[in-house]
């Protein structure tokens, strides 16, 4: 499939998003008329930059208010046009979106509306010049793709077709049946934006909050599926409009771009072979990826310090035991209990935060296989350390910076990296109160939540949920949760408010943490207290709320309080937990579900949020 992305979705100059797509990955671009305008290259130039880059330059674009005009101002049309197509050739592009007309069109007859596309196709064929029509969601007469693709059938031009844009389809609510059945030599130029379901104004929701594919609510798949039937083989093009992409770095944004065009690839793919059925002319040519390999479990979760006591005193405090120090890294050390692995890694060097969640480390099926799929989809490989002796565990950073390892299943589920610490691997580890690892939060920057939430579904295979929100002291959060098939990784994603990126928290970053699953959270959290953990305060009005919200026992209620628990309830089941006082970037909740109890307590996190904030002095 050739890859094409605009370079409006793209920040900077016009020369650093050529280079940046060419960097990333893409086949070609589209030129936005604006970025030509303001560049000081000439036409010749970037011409000569896309040869030296191996892009093709796939599209100009948009020609405007070109037809369904007045016929007095028509003449006008086609002079602007003349002076495009010059200028196109000069480029050397040969394709012209011109788009449904919104501010000057009086034209609502198909007829007309064809012979001006058919005298503008006369006009551009002296050019060589294709003009790819595109029905604009807002636009004054035609605003659906059905409309805009019978107007291209009845100017019956070889220079004149259409444009299919899945942002205008979808938005209006439309479907793309039908695309299927049309001649693909009559579709010129096929543009992709994915978005989240608005409720707003269409021209606010396309300029503002399209995303790349996989980031939203629209059903791409179904799309790319129809045109690969139909035997669509031109570029498949990103346009996207949306705020933080032009503020984000150039080459992060094409590399995110250039990873959903390959998911979706890969998913339409799939559907493709499930559906059966060849189409009858040649299609889209569309690659697999490697299958992804879901993560069955947890492998272990690393925090990395510059305070190395405060940590395993707080590991000692939930029970953990040192299983001992890395044979060739001699700062680096593993604590256990039950099936829970934390390795901890001092970094003395930190200058930003003493602590931090490091790496997250997941056991798949078939490691290689996953580190594979991932250098398909453009992850970035952690450079690792290791001895010829050593386990080889692939590792690759996601978009805030945490390292994410694929290692082996191990013997009774004990990893076989384990035994570089010492440990005994058969000593299985009966009776521990902690039981594994709940779930693990993530604190994600706002201009980059959209491209985690792909990340991790294209390489984890990990499903999104409905995102929530939640007030704390320094704004809104908002939380969607990530999920593998049958729950045994969950990874919540929160989108930390501009307030805490701004300092509400002292400096620090919106702080993550670790959960962990117990069998009893009473039992824990007395042998906590024992130890001298230091708990996050919950206030008394929390426990009044309680017995008013659930109707609870007075003497559980009491029981909560003492052992500073926080409860939910829903129709399932019942949730308890406590959180730790936060050391750096991280603290750890420890929670008991019990009976079918699917949430994560999220009516209690305004009390965290508020404790947080006054503990880090807000």
């Amino acid at each position: 499939m050739r890859t094409s992305i605009a370079t409006v979705c793209l920040s900077g100059t016009l020369e650093e998003k050529m280079r940046a797509a060419a960097s990333a990955g893409f086949d070609g671009i589209e030129v936005f008329e604006p970025d030509l305008v303001v560049s000081p290259s000439s036409p010749e130039q970037l011409r000569e930059l896309a040869a030296e880059l191996g892009l093709s330059l796939d599209m100009y674009q948009p020609f405007r208010d070109g037809v369904e005009v007045a016929p007095e101002t028509f003449p006008d049309s086609l002079r602007r046009l003349r002076a495009k197509c010059e200028l196109m050739n000069r480029l050397g592009t040969t394709v012209l979106l011109v788009c449904s007309n919104v501010a000057t069109g009086v034209l609502d007859d198909d007829q007309a509306i064809a012979e001006q596309l058919r005298t503008a196709g006369d006009v551009a064929d002296e050019y060589g010049i294709d003009l790819a029509y595109e029905a604009l969601a807002w636009g004054a007469h035609v605003n659906d793709w059905r409309h805009a693709h019978r107007i291209v059938e009845l100017a019956d031009h070889p220079r004149v077709g259409t444009c299919l844009d899945s942002f205008h389809i979808f938005s209006r609510g439309d479907t793309v049946a039908g695309v299927e059945k049309c001649d693909p030599d009559k579709i010129f130029f096929v543009q992709l934006a994915d978005a989240p379901l608005l409720q707003q104004d269409v021209l606010s929701w396309s300029r503002h909050h399209r995303v790349f594919p996989g980031e939203g609510d629209f059903d791409l798949v179904d799309l790319l599926g129809r045109l690969h039937e139909c035997g669509y083989a031109g570029p498949v093009s990103l346009e996207i409009f949306n705020d933080s992409f032009r503020q984000a770095d150039v080459y992060r944004t094409a590399v995110d771009g250039l990873r959903s065009l390959r998911w979706l690839e890969d998913q339409t793919a799939d559907a493709v072979r499930d559906a059966g059925g060849e189409p009858e002319r040649e299609p889209l040519v569309l690659t697999d990826l490697p299958a992804p390999q879901t993560p069955d479990d947890w492998d272990f979760v690393e925090l990395r310090t510059r305070e190395l006591g405060r940590v395993t005193r707080l590991l000692h405090q939930l029970g953990f035991s040192l299983a001992g120090h890395h044979r060739s890294k001699d700062s680096v050390q593993a604590w256990t209990q039950g099936p829970v692995r934390i390795v901890v890694s001092e970094d003395p060097g930190a200058t930003v935060q003493p602590t931090r969640l490091a790496a997250l480390g997941f056991q798949v099926a078939d490691p290689d296989l996953a580190a594979y799929r991932a250098e398909r989809l453009l992850a970035r490989a952690v450079d690792r350390a290791q001895q010829p002796d050593e386990t080889v565990l692939h590792g690759v950073l996601a978009p805030d910076g945490t390292e994410l390892f694929f290692g082996p299943h191990g013997n009774h589920g004990v990893p076989p990296w384990l035994g570089e610490f010492g440990a005994d691997q058969d000593d299985a580890a009966s009776g521990a109160l902690i039981t594994g690892v709940d779930h693990v939060n993530l604190a994600q920057p706002w201009q980059h939540y959209d491209e985690a939430v792909l990340f991790l579904t294209s390489l984890l295979n990990l499903h999104p949920t409905s995102s929530q929100e939640v007030a704390g002291p320094s704004g809104l959060v908002r939380s969607q949760v990530m999920r593998s098939e049958g729950n045994t990784v969950r990874i919540p994603l929160n989108v930390a408010p501009m307030a805490a990126e701004q300092g509400a928290f002292t400096g620090a970053a919106y702080p993550e943490h670790v959960a962990l699953a117990c069998s009893d959270v009473v039992a824990v959290a007395r042998r906590a207290r024992r130890r001298g953990l230091a708990f996050l305060p919950v206030p008394r009005n929390y426990y009044e709320d309680l017995v008013a919200r659930f109707d609870l026992d007075p003497e559980f209620v009491a029981e909560l309080e003492s052992h500073g628990l926080l409860y939910d309830r829903d129709e399932h089941g019942e949730f308890l937990h406590f959180y730790t006082a936060t050391l750096g970037e991280v603290f750890v909740e420890v929670v008991e579900r019990r009976g079918g109890y699917e949430g994560f307590g999220a009516p209690n996190a305004p009390v965290r949020l508020a404790a947080q904030y006054r503990e880090f002095g807000g």
